[in-house]
């Protein structure tokens, strides 16, 4: 008997990464895809190389997933968002086209809430402002003493991951915190230390708001000049 090898190459599957992305995730791809780059910031690029033919477009937030990018990239099967937000990819023009659409709503929950918290900082203690007179010679420290956050009553509009990881963090400064979320059972913030309130409340009563929502039509708008 007369044994055979066959040998089939089969053409690996192409990646287009449309933004900058961490080390570890372009390692996590391996050896096993075609990576292919462009600026997804600049249209023509993005359309140019979607037509080239892609399986799949990893993206953040500055790259328009709109029904005309779909459209342009024939082949493709999976759009993936680095990040939480889905609002910059057309979701029924992917699911028309057959596309999945995915994303990772944990891998930046943490630089989130720790942003979330240094401009909270920034804010209390006027460091902009201050930054910028001490750079034009001027030291008004009594101007910008700004106010301590100790006691303070913090207020959370959105009560999903991120913002309880800044809850968690503001407690540990002696913050009050309270929270509006309407799909939080009250059982869940109670063992986070948390009250939940009617927004108007929170508005009332809070010190400093921090809104960690996604951008939906329930949410847009959500704070108007009225509620300001």
């Amino acid at each position: 008997m007369i044994t055979r090898k066959v040998l089939l190459r089969v053409a690996k599957p192409v990646v287009l990464i449309a933004e900058e992305l961490s080390p570890a995730t372009l390692e996590a791809l391996g050896p096993d895809f075609e990576v292919r780059n462009c600026d997804g910031a600049d249209r023509g690029q993005l359309l140019a190389a979607l037509a080239a033919g892609v399986d799949a477009v990893l993206i953040r937030s500055a790259t328009k997933m709109d029904a005309e990018a779909i459209a342009a990239a024939k082949g493709l099967k999976v759009i993936a968002r680095a990040g939480v937000g889905l609002d910059n990819v057309d979701i029924p023009a992917a699911t028309a086209a057959g596309v999945m659409v995915v994303n990772a709503p944990t891998s930046n929950i943490v630089s989130a809430a720790e942003l979330a918290i240094s401009l909270l900082l920034a804010s209390a203690r006027f460091i902009s402002p201050a930054h910028a007179a001490l750079r034009n010679g001027k030291w008004a420290r009594s101007k910008y003493t700004g106010a301590e956050l100790f006691e303070k009553t913090l207020g959370i509009v959105g009560f999903g991951r991120i913002g309880q990881l800044v809850a968690s963090r503001m407690q540990a400064f002696g913050m009050d915190v309270v929270a509006y979320d309407p799909y939080l059972q009250p059982a869940r913030a109670a063992q986070l230390g948390v009250r939940l309130v009617e927004l108007d409340e929170l508005l009332k009563i809070s010190d400093f708001i921090t809104i960690h929502l996604p951008k939906t039509k329930e949410t847009a708008n959500l704070i108007g000049v009225e509620a300001l």
